[in-house]
Order: C-alpha cells, then sequence, then structure tokens
C-alpha cells in the first residue's frame, strides 16, 4: 500500500482522482479546504463519494496552514490538483486569489517535498492555458508557452518553479498539461455543466463569440489514468506532457451533439468575446503515448452522455 496525497480533493479531478486511488487500495490523505469559488456543497458531495473509506484521512484545511514535513514524512506520491481555476475571473481584483493559490502554495509545497525522505514523485496538474494563442496546432510540448490569460500566466509560473526545484533540489515532478476537462463533477463554472443545465431550467446557454472557436476535449476518466501512469512510470520524471483527448471540435459541431443527446434544440445566447480565452486548442499526445503509454479511451459523444446523466441528478 503506497501513502499518497492529493491536494484539491474534493475538486472536480482530485475527487475523480481520490476514488480511483482508493479503489486500488492506496492509502490516500486528501487535502482541500473547501472554498466559496463555486458552490462548497457540490464539493461536499464529491467528497462524500470517498469519505468513508477506511484508508482515506480528509484534511480540510488550506494547504499553507498545514505542518507539510511532518505531513510528507512518509508520504511517496503528491498529486497537486489543487489550484485557482478558470481563465475570466483572473482579470482585476480576483488575480490575488491567483498568486496566492497557484505560485505561493505549490512553492510551499515544493519547500516540503524537497526534504519528504520517501517521495518518489509529484504529480503537478498544469492546463493547456499556458500555451494561449498557439502558433501550431496540434500544439507539442516544446512549443514557447504564450498565456493569453493572467490564470495561464499563474500556472505556467507554478510549473517552472516545479521545474527549479527539480533541478536543484531533486524533486521528482511531472507535469500534466491538461486540455479541457470535462464529465461527472464537471465545475458549474465550466461550459458543459453550464450547458447541461441551462437545458434543464429551459434558458439559452451563452455562447460566447462566434461559435466556431475550437477545443480538445478531455473526459475525466482519461486525465486520471494519465495521473497515475505519470506516479509510475520512471521516464516522466522531470518531464512535461500534454494530455487531451485526441479531437479537436468546433464548439457548434459541440452543441449539435449535445441537442442529439438530450432530444431537443438548444437556445443559443451569443455574447461577446472573452478575456483571456484561446481562440483554438489541440493537443499533440504522442509524447504522453510514447512514455505514459495514455491513450484516451472515452469519445466525446459517449462523455458527454456521461456528463448529461449526472447534470440531470445533480439538478
Amino acid at each position: 500500500m503506497t501513502k499518497i496525497i492529493v491536494t484539491g480533493a474534493a475538486g472536480f479531478i482530485g475527487s475523480n482522482l481520490v476514488n480511483a486511488l482508493l479503489q486500488q487500495g492506496e492509502e490516500v490523505i486528501a487535502i482541500d479546504e473547501f472554498n466559496d469559488y463555486y458552490n462548497p456543497a457540490l464539493k461536499q458531495k464529491n467528497a462524500a463519494t470517498f469519505a468513508n473509506s477506511p484508508n482515506l484521512t480528509l484534511v480540510k484545511e488550506n494547504i499553507q496552514n498545514l505542518d507539510l514535513p511532518k505531513l510528507f514524512q512518509d508520504v511517496e506520491i503528491i498529486y497537486h490538483q489543487a489550484a485557482q481555476a478558470g481563465v475570466r475571473n483572473s482579470w482585476g481584483d480576483g488575480f490575488r486569489a491567483y498568486t496566492e493559490r497557484n505560485i505561493n502554495t505549490t512553492q510551499v509545497l515544493l519547500e516540503a517535498a524537497k526534504n519528504a525522505p520517501k517521495l518518489k514523485r509529484l504529480v503537478f496538474a498544469s492546463t493547456s492555458s499556458v500555451y494561449g494563442d498557439a502558433e501550431t496546432l496540434p500544439t507539442h510540448e516544446e512549443i514557447a508557452p504564450q498565456p493569453v490569460s493572467p490564470y495561464g500566466i499563474t500556472k505556467l509560473a507554478a510549473e517552472r518553479l516545479c521545474g527549479l526545484y527539480h533541478k536543484n533540489f531533486g524533486v521528482p515532478f511531472v507535469s500534466l498539461r491538461y486540455f479541457t476537462v470535462y464529465g461527472p463533477r464537471q465545475r458549474p463554472d465550466m461550459a458543459f455543466h453550464k450547458f447541461f443545465k441551462a437545458v434543464l431550467q429551459d434558458e439559452a446557454i451563452p455562447i460566447y463569440g462566434d461559435g466556431k472557436q475550437t477545443r480538445d476535449f478531455t473526459f475525466i476518466s482519461d486525465i486520471v489514468a494519465a495521473n497515475l501512469a505519470a506516479a509510475t512510470v520512471p521516464e516522466a520524471v522531470g518531464e512535461i506532457f500534454n494530455i487531451g483527448g485526441g479531437s479537436r471540435v468546433v464548439l457548434t459541431e459541440v452543441l449539435e451533439t449535445m441537442e442529439t443527446i438530450v432530444g431537443k434544440s438548444i437556445k443559443r445566447n451569443h455574447i461577446e468575446k472573452a478575456m483571456g480565452d484561446a481562440r483554438h486548442t489541440a493537443a499533440d499526445i504522442s509524447k504522453a503515448k510514447k512514455i505514459l503509454g495514455y491513450q484516451p479511451q472515452v469519445s466525446l459523444k459517449e462523455g458527454l452522455q456521461q456528463e448529461w446523466a449526472w447534470v440531470q441528478s445533480l439538478y
């Protein structure tokens, strides 16, 4: 049994990861401060799926307030999923939360990790937002990051900190750049969750810009699989990987697929393009395939069907 820490454990990705680790029989310390960036009741629901596991310790606290050296004493793997997410809220007054939760918290974690005696891997949750409006599609990991949002800037800074601690102190980090993750437990501020909720409430869904933007959508179970591989494959240490869904889709086509799933037409409300949103994203996942053995398993339609079923159960 491996002792593992998951930060952001009650969130969308973190909670799904904790479930997978517990199913494998691992011992998990789940850390989450249950902040109010979105309704904490949703995080409580996520946490309820693992709260009664005998192999789980739930720590409800801000990472920066914890005695991390003590906590890391016997830990072999850390999955650092905790972050202040969301592109649009990272402008203006909201930026302080991003620097605090994405940069400062990661630095505190790394300081403790460099002296953790049994640490074999620190898997960092990065994002495709570090690329911004990438000049090359699909985008590979060697392309220079050019974030177009303050959120992307803070995540890139945190990723670079991981690289520094790896180079100078040997912290065995791996960075996974997620491309638009979706599926059950998706945050309520994310597109598919908002869209399906609007359908249930018979409201028009907000479309930023012309709807011709493209995204590489990645289902949650594929993200979890990538994390598990990143924690175990020896060649992954010190590397950065794109984790995408394997196909780039125009938003208007996604809406047509959703209409098929929900069985009715979806009302659209076109609004101004959001600042900080990349026009197109597409992941070159050849490196993850080669080194991690990563292969996306869930098609967009199949994934959307699963998220629709979940949203219906929620509302």
